[in-house]
């Protein structure tokens, strides 16, 4: 089964054309290093009224959106092994100046339970 390392991320409106590079970047050096998928997505609906929203999950401030993004990988021994190719590449050593504060990011690695 499948493995995705997922987050949650309250962004400065701003700051989002620069997030978008930082994660075309990103998504450049997982799949170089062997990602199935990686996706970067914009907060479009979040005023909603089930459940808990994301914008408040993430406590995201007046002026900021929430990104939600995941990356897919064959499995959680496979994303051990891409993470640490990805960590060790010059790239990543570039990617110091953060559009977005990294304490208020979410993340967790999931066991796919369900893949239709």
């Amino acid at each position: 089964m499948s493995y995705v390392d997922g987050f949650v991320i309250p962004i400065p409106k701003k700051n989002v054309p620069a997030y978008r590079r930082m994660a075309r970047e990103g998504a450049r050096l997982w799949k170089k290093y062997g990602a199935v998928e990686f996706r970067e997505c914009v907060g479009d609906d979040l005023n909603v009224k089930m459940g808990k929203s994301f914008k408040r999950l993430a406590k995201a401030k007046p002026g900021e959106t929430v990104f939600f993004s995941f990356i897919v990988y064959k499995s959680r021994a496979h994303r051990d092994r891409v993470n640490a190719k990805v960590m060790k590449d010059p790239a990543m050593q570039d990617m110091t100046d953060m559009p977005f504060n990294p304490r208020r990011m979410a993340y967790g690695g999931f066991k796919v339970v369900v893949d239709a």
